[in-house]
């Protein structure tokens, strides 16, 4: 015979059911019909779980995750396998960083050597590969520092640009 049978479950959750029913009257009479209500649903579970067996259930699931528990405590076997894990956490972990920088991908070397003609590169495409391309290397002239702005208009950063436009809307239809 199992713990489990040695157990009477009726007058248990009948308790319990009756005892969380005294309980949700009294929640009404002080917080009002929602935690009355409230008190109540939660006080149906146990005889609920009773008639529909679902207590046994409840009881294997526990045996089961406690006898788990058990062996996966004193187990050398396991503990080798929770180390290996955090050791493979770590490493994705560490890994990200470093792939985004581009550490350990002699970049730097590989032009150097090359020299002069079309210069060997590793690129990156958008899915993160990376594929050996070509390059002409850089014969021409610099190219030429951006342009001043047109006359009538003042030299303005980036974010004064689009108050600017708005501003000169404001004046064009009357509202300043």
């Amino acid at each position: 015979m199992s713990t489990y049978d040695k157990i009477a479950w009726l007058p248990l959750c009948g308790g319990l059911t009756g005892l969380g029913l005294v309980l949700s009257y009294f929640a009404y009479r002080r917080r009002g019909l929602g935690s009355g209500l409230r008190w109540a649903a939660w006080s149906l579970l146990p005889i609920a779980a009773y008639l529909t067996g679902s207590i046994e259930m409840f009881w294997k699931m526990g045996v089961a995750i406690g006898d788990f528990a058990k062996g996966f405590a004193f187990s050398p076997r396991v503990w080798s396998g929770i180390a290996l894990a955090g050791l493979a956490v770590v490493l994705f972990v560490v890994s990200g960083p470093l792939r985004r920088r581009g550490v350990g991908r002699d970049q730097d070397r590989q032009a150097a050597e090359s020299g002069s003609g079309a210069t060997r590169a590793l690129s990156q495409d958008p899915a993160g590969r990376g594929q050996l391309a070509t390059r002409p290397a850089a014969t021409g002239p610099a190219p030429s520092p951006a342009k001043a702005p047109a006359k009538g208009r003042k030299a303005r950063n980036a974010d004064d640009d689009d108050l600017g436009d708005v501003a000169d809307i404001l004046r064009r239809h009357g509202i300043t």
